[in-house]
């Protein structure tokens, strides 16, 4: 489907700046941009691609003003970020979307499949399960025992969820993404092998959550592992059971979080986080990318390091460790001038 400027700028309130007619199809970054693309100029430190780029369209700023010419025709909008996430969504939510059920997906006579939905080849879902209406399940997805899933949810391929599990509504998992795994419970024996603790809970994934590819989120010892109204994980997270992380928190690639850990709302944490087991993390806590705490942090602290320091502190600490090795060679060189003196 293409859009000319003229109509873009209408959907934007923005200004053309050049030829109205202008015709595109797809988005591109400003850099990778080719002809038929509409790019995007919202970091002052990409001007230069500005006046390179192939792209047909570019958005920017309307307080933006280039200093030499541009061949694109420009589109000026109020703030072109927003404007950016705009346009995407639009353009996402009017993507053909898969319907009906495959020939080669087997469902249980006693599970519920609610209108409008999509079943790819391969997929399984088992006795009591009840899926929402208009859910996206592509091929490979295993929905277990009277697992519930909320209507629009979508289930890449290869996603499996374990029984008695719930996901919300709107809530989108990636493939590979495991749910109900049982927990890591193992209790030591007199002979030094382990016996295997029953984890009989399950997982709940409330509304509007989005799971990354390949995360694994444990099931519950007792009661349940619960993942709060819009939280997002990344990519290759662990998350150990009867963990409970709250709304709108948000964690990078290859966080791990241990059993019975509660983690707070609109929380931020980066990269390879690691947070031990049975430790309370507050709301609006931020954490620097791998970082180990095993303490207990108030709302609205910053932590970084491991172990896991304020960050003040840690920023103190790491100038200090910089300037170790100076500080080696000064303390040696004061140990024999001290030596000397006392000698004499």
């Amino acid at each position: 489907m293409e859009f000319s400027a003229e109509m873009i700028a209408g959907l934007l309130q923005g200004e053309v700046v050049g030829d109205k007619d202008t015709m595109v199809s797809t988005v591109s970054s400003i850099e990778e941009g080719k002809a038929g693309s509409m790019a995007y100029l919202t970091n002052p430190k990409y001007e230069p691609y500005l006046y390179t780029t192939e792209a047909s369209i570019v958005l920017c700023n309307r307080s933006f003003e280039p200093k030499q010419e541009v061949k694109a025709t420009l589109i000026k909008v109020e703030d072109a970020g927003a404007a950016v996430l705009q346009l995407l969504e639009m353009y996402n939510a009017m993507r053909p979307k898969k319907q009906g059920l495959s020939k080669m997906c087997s469902i249980s006579e006693t599970a519920e499949v609610g209108e409008g939905c999509y079943v790819g080849d391969f997929a399984v879902i088992e006795a009591g399960a009840k899926i929402g209406k208009g859910c996206q399940i592509y091929p490979q997805v295993y929905v277990g025992d009277k697992v519930e899933i909320g209507e629009g949810t979508i289930l890449y391929p290869g996603v499996k969820i374990y029984e008695g599990c719930r996901v919300g509504a709107r809530c989108i998992l990636h493939a590979g993404a495991v749910i109900g795994a049982d927990g890591f419970g193992f209790a030591p024996k007199p002979d030094g092998s382990f016996a295997k603790i029953p984890q009989l809970g399950n997982v709940i994934i409330e509304d509007d959550v989005e799971i990354g590819a390949n995360t694994c989120i444990d099931r519950a010892k007792t009661d349940s592992t619960i993942i709060r109204r819009g939280v997002k994980l990344d990519n290759l997270i662990q998350i150990g059971h009867n963990v409970q992380i709250g709304e709108h928190t948000v964690s990078s690639a290859q966080t791990g979080i241990a059993g019975t850990s509660k983690v707070g709302s609109h929380c931020f944490l980066a990269g390879q986080v690691g947070i031990a087991d049975h430790v309370t993390i507050g709301n609006r806590v931020m954490v620097g990318s791998k970082s180990g705490l095993d303490k207990n942090v108030p709302d609205g602290e910053t932590r970084f390091g491991y172990p896991a320091l304020p960050g003040m502190q840690y920023h103190r600490a790491s100038a200090v460790f910089k300037t170790l090795p100076e500080l080696s060679r000064k303390v040696l060189t004061l140990e024999k001038e001290l030596t000397k003196l006392k000698g004499e």
